[in-house]
C-alpha cells in the first residue's frame, strides 16, 4: 500500500505543470545552444580587405578567449585579446603586391596606414558580428524546428541562439585588452626537415642539413617578429640597447645557429652567456668556443659549473669576449657585474659536501656588498663611491642571484634548463634562461627533446633599465616548432632596495657592509643547486 502511494505521488510530481514547463524550457535552451554553436561554426566567416591584404575572419566558441593570426607558411601569432568564450581567427588569404609596393614607396600611404588598417579591421569585425548573429538565428530556428516540429518553439530557439551569440560577443568586447598586441606569442613549424629520430649514423649524416634549415627558419621568424615590434604599443627607439641572453649551450652546435640568427635579425648590441658553454670542461671542448670570435659583437661570459678554468681562459682568448668573475665591465653603456660559478661539477654523481645552497647564497650576499643601485645617492666622504652601480648582474646558478636581491635591477642566470622570471620583493627581477643548446646530448635523454631557448632584452639608453623582452623557444633536436613571445616590463623605473630591514635604505649614503638577512625570502621555486642534472631540463612540450 505504501509503495503504490509513493508511485502515485512521484507520477503526479513528475507530471505536474511546473515540471513539464521546466523540462520544455531546458530543452529549448539546449537546442538554442546547439543552434548558436552551429551558426558560429558554419556562418561566422567573412573575408575583408585590410591594407594590402585580404584577411579571412572567423569566430568559434572557445574555453579561453584569444585572437589567432595565421601567417602561413611560417606559423601563427596568438594574442590574449579578451576573456570571453570566443576565439577570433584571422588568416591572410592574399596580399596585393601593387598595393604593398605603393605603401613602401609613398610616404603618404605609410602615414595613414595605421588609420586605414584600424578602419578596415573594425569594418570586418562589424560584418563578422552581423553574419554570426544572422546565422545563429537561422541555425537556431532550424534546430528548433527539427527538435520540436513547432514554429512557436522554433522561434524561441532562434531567439535563444541570438541571445547566446550576443552575450558571447558582449563579454568579449567588454574584456577586450588592446595592450595584448604588445605581447604576441608566435608558434611555427620547421617544414621540410627530415626526422632525425633513428640511428646515430643517421643523425650524423643529416645533422648539417638540419642546422641549415634551423638557421633559415629562425632568420625568417625573426624578420617577421621584428616587423611586429614597430607597433605603437612598444616601439624601440634607435637608441634602445638590445641584449641577447643565452645560457647552457653544453657544446651543442645548434645553439650557435640560433645565436647568430637572432644576433643579426634583432640587431643585438651584445650577448650575455650565463655559463655552461662546455659540458665537461676539457681542453678538447675549447674548439667549440671559437665560434664566439665570429659573432662580431661583445660576448659577456660567466663561468658555469660545467666550465673549468681552462674553459674560461679559452673564452677569454676570443677577440670579442668579456669574461667576468667577481668583476664589472661597461658594454655599450650598460654596467654588468659577473660572478663565475665557484664549483666545477660536470659529474653530478659526485655530490658536493655541506649545504651547497647556503654557500651559494652567501656568495651572492658577499658580492652584493660591492654593489649599489644606480639611483642610490652617494657621498664622496664614504666608501660608497667605490661601489659598482650595476645595471645587470650575470650569474650561473639563480641561488647566487637571490643573494644579490635589492642591489641591482636585473639578475640573469641559467643552470636549471627551464626558463622563468620572478620579480623579487626588493624590486630586483631574476630572469632564469633555459638551455640555448637544448641541454646538449642530455636533452635527448627524455621523452621529448629539451627545447632551445634564448631571450632578447630591450634596455632604455638613458635609464639603463629593462623595458621589454622577447622569449624565443625552438623545438629540440628533430622537433618542428618555434615560439616567440613578447613581454613588457610593467614598471621599468621601480625603486630597488634590499629586503633586509638592517640593510642601508635607498636614501642612505650606502656606507658599510649591507646585512644579508633574509635576502632569499619570497622564493617560489627550490634553490637551483638542490635540483640535480637529471631533473634540470625543459619540458620539451610543444606550445
Amino acid at each position: 500500500m505504501d509503495n503504490s502511494r509513493l508511485r502515485m505521488f512521484a507520477h503526479r510530481t513528475v507530471g505536474s505543470r511546473p515540471a513539464r514547463l521546466s523540462a520544455r524550457v531546458l530543452a529549448v535552451v539546449l537546442a538554442a545552444g546547439v543552434g548558436g554553436w552551429l551558426g558560429l561554426a558554419f556562418g561566422a566567416q567573412v573575408e575583408t580587405p585590410v591594407g594590402p591584404a585580404d584577411i579571412g575572419m572567423s569566430l568559434a566558441p572557445s574555453w579561453s578567449g584569444e585572437t589567432v593570426i595565421d601567417v602561413r607558411p611560417l606559423g601563427t601569432l596568438s594574442f590574449d585579446s579578451h576573456h570571453g568564450p570566443l576565439r577570433l581567427d584571422m588568416t591572410i588569404e592574399a596580399v596585393h603586391p601593387e598595393v604593398a609596393e605603393e605603401i613602401l614607396k609613398n610616404p603618404r600611404w605609410a602615414d595613414r596606414l595605421p588609420t586605414t588598417i584600424e578602419a578596415d579591421v573594425i569594418s570586418g569585425l562589424r560584418n563578422l558580428a552581423l553574419r554570426a548573429a544572422l546565422f545563429a538565428v537561422v541555425a537556431g530556428f532550424l534546430t528548433g524546428l527539427v527538435a520540436f516540429r513547432r514554429l512557436s518553439r522554433a522561434a524561441w530557439t532562434a531567439a535563444g541562439s541570438l541571445a547566446m551569440v550576443v552575450v558571447l560577443g558582449g563579454v568579449s568586447a567588454l574584456t577586450f585588452n588592446p595592450r595584448s598586441i604588445a605581447e604576441p606569442r608566435y608558434t611555427g613549424l620547421l617544414t621540410g626537415v627530415p626526422s632525425l629520430v633513428g640511428s646515430a649514423q643517421s643523425i650524423v649524416t643529416k645533422f648539417s642539413e638540419y642546422r641549415g634549415q634551423l638557421a633559415k627558419l629562425v632568420t625568417n621568424v625573426s624578420q617577421l617578429y621584428e616587423a611586429g615590434s614597430s607597433l605603437p604599443i612598444f616601439d624601440p627607439d634607435p637608441g634602445t640597447i638590445r641584449v641577447l641572453h643565452v645560457s647552457d649551450l653544453h657544446i651543442n652546435p645548434l645553439g650557435w645557429n640560433v645565436i647568430k640568427s637572432l644576433k643579426d635579425q634583432f640587431k643585438v648590441d651584445f650577448i650575455i652567456d650565463t655559463g655552461d658553454i662546455s659540458d665537461h670542461g676539457t681542453k678538447a671542448e675549447n674548439e667549440f668556443v671559437k665560434e664566439i670570435g665570429s659573432l662580431d659583437v661583445p660576448y659577456v661570459y660567466v663561468r658555469g659549473n660545467h666550465d673549468s678554468l681552462t674553459t674560461q681562459r679559452a673564452v677569454g682568448k676570443q677577440k670579442n669576449a668579456v669574461v667576468l668573475d667577481g668583476a664589472a665591465a661597461t658594454v655599450k653603456g650598460l654596467s654588468i657585474y659577473g660572478i663565475g660559478d665557484p664549483r666545477f661539477t660536470p659529474d653530478k654523481s659526485v655530490q658536493a659536501e655541506g649545504d651547497e645552497s647556503k654557500s651559494l647564497l652567501d656568495l651572492g650576499r658577499a658580492n652584493a656588498a660591492k654593489l649599489t643601485p644606480r639611483e642610490w645617492p652617494r657621498s664622496a666622504s664614504t666608501s660608497a663611491p667605490d661601489k659598482i652601480a650595476a645595471d645587470i648582474v650575470a650569474v650561473h646558478d639563480p641561488t647566487v642571484g637571490r643573494g644579490l636581491s635589492g642591489y641591482a635591477p636585473l639578475v640573469l642566470s641559467g643552470h636549471v634548463h627551464a626558463r622563468s622570471t620572478e620579480l623579487l620583493p626588493s624590486g630586483t627581477r631574476l630572469m632564469i634562461q633555459g638551455s640555448t643548446g637544448g641541454a646538449g646530448l642530455r636533452g635527448l635523454e627524455h621523452d621529448e627533446p629539451t627545447p632551445l631557448t634564448a631571450s632578447v632584452l630591450y634596455f632604455g639608453k638613458s635609464s639603463h633599465r629593462l623595458e621589454a623582452w622577447d622569449d624565443i623557444t625552438v623545438g629540440g633536436l628533430g622537433e618542428q616548432w618555434i615560439q616567440c613571445e613578447r613581454h613588457i616590463e610593467p614598471d621599468p623605473g621601480r625603486t630597488i632596495f634590499p629586503e633586509s630591514p638592517l640593510a642601508p635604505s635607498p636614501t642612505a649614503t650606502g656606507s658599510g657592509s649591507p646585512s644579508p638577512v633574509a635576502l632569499a625570502s619570497g622564493a617560489n621555486v627550490p634553490y637551483a643547486s638542490e635540483v640535480s642534472d637529471g631533473r634540470r631540463h625543459g619540458t620539451g612540450r610543444k606550445p
